[in-house]
């Protein structure tokens, strides 16, 4: 395996990740301007409130870290390839397996629909895919996430890319300097996920 344990702790310790490229090989990125989601400035609709308040979905972390990243990965309509290869979810699951990647899940009458998995290493977590089978699955496991992250002392919440979905909750771009000026920072922050 060439994406090693030791290989992606040491790459997301310095704001580098990596996504494999429809030629099958894996390339290591490190946006300019980076996207992050400030965890103080986080932002919910309120017509998500309410989705959350009915309750629709039960949200569990770390019981389907499997099954969230190959949803993740799974092509759809407008999305034919994905960024996650094969590679990328063997070494992602050894990380899961190791405690470093984790994912956040809901649930709907017993079946997963919808959820997100990323890394966490000390203060930082980096969000890496998320997918959405229901409306507002997707949404309600990053309310969850948040919240959670917010619990626990997290200082960092890294998006990588900025999307418009992400931008509704509150995300923003910095010049990668900013970033790892963040980064170090939070490195410096014990938490546990």
């Amino acid at each position: 395996m060439r994406l090693r344990p030791e290989l992606l702790l040491s790459a997301y310790s310095q704001g580098w990740f990596p996504m494999a490229h429809e030629d099958g090989e894996i390339y290591w990125h490190e946006p300019e301007p980076r996207a992050i989601l400030p965890l103080d400035a986080f932002h919910v609709s309120r017509s998500l409130m309410r989705t959350i308040k009915k309750g629709l979905f039960s949200v569990r972390r770390d019981t389907a870290f499997t099954a969230v990243i190959h949803a993740c990965a799974a092509s759809k309509p407008g999305r034919e390839s994905t960024w996650i290869s094969d590679e990328i979810i063997d070494a992602y699951t050894l990380l899961h397996r190791l405690g470093y990647a984790h994912s956040v899940e809901t649930w709907r009458d017993g079946r997963l629909v919808g959820g997100l998995y990323g890394v966490a290493l000390q203060g930082l977590f980096a969000g890496e895919s998320m997918f959405s089978d229901e409306t507002d699955a997707s949404k309600v496991a990053l309310v969850h996430l948040v919240n959670h992250l917010r619990a626990r002392h997290f200082q960092l919440l890294d998006v990588q890319y900025m999307t418009a979905h992400l931008r509704r909750f509150g995300a923003v771009e910095i010049p990668a300097e900013s970033y790892r000026q963040r980064l170090e920072a939070a490195l410096k922050v014990t938490a546990v996920f």
